[in-house]
């Protein structure tokens, strides 16, 4: 019954910003503020890469291609984690997963496409 659920995938051009949302429902799986959660992307043809993480308190890590240019936050009482994504350029193109880390659930993601 976990589940989460991605949203705020688009078009944009190169240097515009986007921002993603990621609606999660654990279910019997417990508390949504004690599971850190991941972001992660995949185009097609290629591997998952990891984004950048958020801990249970607000911390971030990020990738080197994500820093300086995303933003992970968490929203605990909505049960929302999200994706700020600015300087956007054509290589981030492609689909934008949410992952409750450590479990096996993910999002189905949504697609962000950077073209002028």
């Amino acid at each position: 019954q976990a589940q989460v659920v991605e949203s705020g995938g688009g078009l944009v051009k190169p240097g515009g910003s986007l921002r993603l949302s990621c609606a999660a429902s654990l279910g019997s799986l417990g508390s949504f503020s004690e599971y850190p959660m991941g972001w992660y992307r995949q185009a097609p043809g290629e591997q998952r890469e990891q984004v950048g993480t958020i801990t249970t308190d607000g911390r971030t890590f990020y990738e080197d291609f994500a820093k300086g240019r995303f933003t992970i936050s968490r929203d605990n009482a909505k049960k929302m984690v999200y994706l700020q994504m600015n300087s956007l350029v054509p290589e981030d193109t492609t689909k934008y997963l949410c992952h409750v880390e450590y479990t096996s659930i993910w999002g189905t993601g949504t697609q962000v496409t950077v073209s002028s």
